[in-house]
């Protein structure tokens, strides 16, 4: 299984889709507690690119200030497992020219959703799920939880780990009807 998926990343290809797909969703996690300022800064005229770019920079090295060991590391993790998700399932539609399973897509979307409802920093918590929560009234479901929310983070990372070893094994069937 793993021989399948270094031989689909010995394409370089996959390698640069893999590692742009896992920098956007980084880069969007990192930046999502901060959607408030940046709408405020990002459009204003009178600020120079110069600074408003120092600042998404500067927002960037939060992961180690706001972030928890714990979220930091599945944050990280789930954007490296998405952009090898992705670059796999491309590479399995562009092999097939047919659809895919829906238990792949499934898990490999689950692991998205699930990843980005713990994406959250020691401040705000899981940011996504409070807010949704909160909308309801049940944010205070999460203290009942052992972690505060960072399950769905970890469920995330799992969700992820299972759509790409399905991935996988569906690259080492033939791609001829078994019947």
């Amino acid at each position: 299984m793993l021989r399948e998926i270094l031989k689909v990343f010995k394409d370089i290809r996959y390698v640069l889709l893999a590692t742009g797909i896992a920098l956007v969703t980084f880069v969007s996690a990192v930046l999502l507690p901060s959607t408030r300022l940046l709408t405020k800064i990002l459009p204003d005229h009178e600020i120079t690119i110069g600074v408003k770019t120092n600042l998404v920079v500067s927002l960037l090295g939060s992961i180690q200030t706001n972030f928890t060991v714990l979220s930091a590391s599945y944050t990280i993790a789930i954007a490296i497992l998405f952009g090898i998700n992705a670059a796999l399932f491309i590479h399995y539609i562009r092999k097939q020219k047919t659809g895919v399973s829906k238990i792949n897509r499934v898990a490999g979307i689950g692991g998205l959703v699930s990843g980005i409802f713990g994406i959250g920093c020691a401040a705000c918590g899981t940011f996504i799920l409070t807010w949704i929560l909160g909308l309801i009234g049940a944010a205070g479901l999460l203290s009942f939880l052992p972690l505060g929310g960072e399950e769905f983070g970890i469920i995330g990372v799992i969700l992820l780990i299972l759509s790409i070893r399905m991935m996988a094994k569906k690259l080492t069937e033939p791609q001829t009807c078994s019947v």
